[in-house]
């Protein structure tokens, strides 16, 4: 019987992880169609390669978004070039220079 147990066990440990996964990737459809209300297409389309490319910067772009149509701060639909500038702010690094002092 303990096989049996660690079977069913396993089964519902399955179940659960399916049903998590499921919901995670409902709230991420609903956040991308909300998303997309917001962003011609070209800026929708640049946000999906980012998605394939970058995973973590299109959860912060995203939350970015979110965060400035909540707030207001979005008024009309955002252009690819205005999404671009968004983004260079949001990756902004300025590279470290290194001065040399001659004796």
């Amino acid at each position: 019987m303990p096989h049996e147990d660690e079977q069913q066990e396993y089964q519902r440990n399955l179940k659960r992880r399916v049903a998590e996964a499921l919901k995670r990737a409902q709230a991420e459809e609903q956040r991308k169609e909300m998303v997309k209300q917001y962003l011609e297409p070209p800026a929708f389309d640049r946000l999906m390669n980012i998605r394939a490319a970058n995973p973590e910067l299109y959860a912060q772009l995203v939350g970015l978004i979110m965060q400035l149509v909540q707030t207001r701060r979005i008024t009309a639909r955002l252009s690819e070039a205005q999404l671009r500038s968004i983004l260079e702010k949001m990756t902004d690094r300025r590279e470290p220079t290194i001065a040399f002092k001659h004796k």
